[in-house]
């Protein structure tokens, strides 16, 4: 297997947006292009969650493809839920890895705002198990009972959720692609409306349209794929061994450090799939990141901020920069690459060599974690 680098990176802003999807696709493409040097790509990956019911578009690979100028390029599309993004890069990266190509664009995103939010939270909800949904279960329901059984069993308080949500919202106003970029306080979190109890309208990521691409290349560049890791584990949650663990998230992480020939010590940033505040507490100790029971504390505590010993997700994360889901995979590997090689304005790490993207599918079935070295 030969060395994947990573040439190019490129993303639209995330929030409400009037344009295409395949417009956005190829402003973000056609970004990722422009970094790398490159006209025109060997092949592309296109990740997109659910474009036939947001957008009214199937085949929506040739579709993008043909957007950007290149429907003479081999193109095909990835889906894994919300993970697609992290799913479309593995793709990529297999090409290239494999010898198969040299270069690979991959691209993700979605177009949601302009469809109702009972559609949205329906259409989001048919990635998890037909039988619990036939009960009523949706997502935000579902994790809700991920987070009550966290907080009872190992006793993670509502002001440890909520601190992720500040510190996220801190950070992404910093950010000038992020969805929002105002802060907010530790009061304005605990006092939002309850969506499902207990998680608040400020502990859930937003309905996002955006889209971001990077490019993959046999030829060196400033940042390496350092290692890949896929997990999964059962579609019904009433199957699973636990509820306060993601297995999927542990075995692309045992995967992805293998691969990698490194542990979680040497990572000094990463971005983490938030789309729900305790997720992130969850990941974290999932990803080796932080000790068993301690992702709460080293929160509060700022370890966990911007300026602090470990920064997680300085772009503001699902919860703040947004989350055009298939984009989102794509997005979080775009930040690790400009904090990598120093364009990440006024939220720069300093100093950063490695980074780690962690991207979750539906509730946690289809889990991904990429590792990136600059060198």
């Amino acid at each position: 297997m030969q060395d994947v680098w990573v040439s190019g990176a490129g993303m639209t802003r995330i929030g409400r947006r009037g344009e295409p999807l395949a417009e956005l696709m190829a402003e973000a493409a056609l970004a990722a292009l422009a970094m790398a040097g490159l006209e025109r790509p060997q092949a592309i990956v296109v990740a997109a969650m659910n474009p036939e019911e947001f957008v009214g578009d199937g085949n929506f690979a040739s579709n993008v493809a043909s957007h950007m100028g290149f429907a003479d390029v081999p193109t095909l599309r990835v889906e894994t839920a919300t993970s697609s993004g992290a799913a479309a890069f593995y793709a990529g990266f297999a090409q290239v890895a494999s010898g198969l190509c040299s270069t690979v664009l991959v691209v993700g995103g979605e177009k949601m705002t302009h469809v109702a939010t009972p559609r949205v939270s329906e259409l989001i909800g048919r990635s998890i198990d037909p039988y619990e949904r036939s009960y009523g279960a949706t997502m935000p329901a579902l994790a809700a009972l991920v987070t009550r059984a966290l907080m009872a069993r190992h006793g993670v308080g509502e002001r440890e959720i909520a601190a992720v949500a500040v510190k996220n919202h801190a950070h992404a106003t910093r950010n000038p692609l992020a969805h929002f970029r105002t802060a907010v306080s530790m009061d304005e979190v605990m006092a939002s409306r309850m969506v499902s109890d207990p998680l608040r309208l400020l502990h859930c990521c937003p309905i996002s349209d955006g889209a971001a691409a990077v490019l993959l290349s046999a030829e060196r560049a400033t940042v390496r794929v350092a290692g890949v890791g896929h997990g999964a584990d059962t579609l019904a949650v009433r199957h699973r061994r636990e509820l306060t663990s993601f297995a999927a998230t542990r075995a692309a992480a045992r995967e992805a450090y293998a691969m990698a020939g490194f542990g979680p010590e040497r990572i000094d940033l990463a971005e983490v799939h938030d789309a729900f505040a305790p997720f992130e507490l969850m990941s974290l100790e999932d990803l080796g990141l932080v000790p068993l029971g301690k992702a709460g504390r080293a929160t509060l505590d700022g370890d966990t901020a911007l300026d602090g010993r470990l920064p997680i997700n300085p772009s503001g994360g699902l919860k703040a920069r947004g989350h055009p889901l298939a984009g989102t995979g794509v997005a979080q590997i775009v930040e690790c690459i400009w904090q990598l090689t120093g364009r990440a304005l006024t939220r720069q790490v300093p100093a950063a060599t490695y980074a780690l993207a962690h991207s979750i599918g539906g509730l946690a079935t289809n889990n991904w974690v990429t590792l990136l070295e600059a060198v």
